[in-house]
């Protein structure tokens, strides 16, 4: 099993900074794939950014150009720097590993973050 836990996440104001991190452990070694996902009231989960164990990456149109995802192996840490945020950012961010168990696909999802950009 994987285990994730996502920090980072707080009150910004419109045109700041965060930087998210997922920090992984447990069978680290599976994961051939990791993934920030957030999810809005009252909408349906959107997929922000991915990054895979070779180092390929996938940003959604929405915050291309201003966020970045990132890694850091010797800490087994996935980032999400997200830059000039704007309050439609505001969201329940989590990350999802993806892993492979004995041959099928397998998701782990972390308890995520709050990020709420505001005036």
């Amino acid at each position: 099993q994987v285990q994730l836990v996502e920090s980072g996440g707080g009150l910004v104001q419109p045109g700041g900074s965060l930087r998210l991190s997922c920090a992984a452990s447990g069978s680290i070694f599976s994961i051939y794939a990791v993934g920030w996902y957030r999810q809005a009231p009252g909408k349906q989960r959107e997929l922000v950014a991915t990054i895979t164990s070779g180092g390929s990456t996938y940003t959604a149109d929405s915050v291309k150009g201003r966020f970045t995802i990132s890694r850091d192996n010797a800490n087994n840490t996935v980032y999400l720097q997200m830059n000039s945020l704007k309050p439609e950012d505001t969201a329940v961010y989590s990350c999802n590993a993806k892993t492979i168990v004995r041959g099928s696909p397998v998701g782990y999802w972390g308890q995520g973050t709050q990020v709420t950009v505001s005036s």
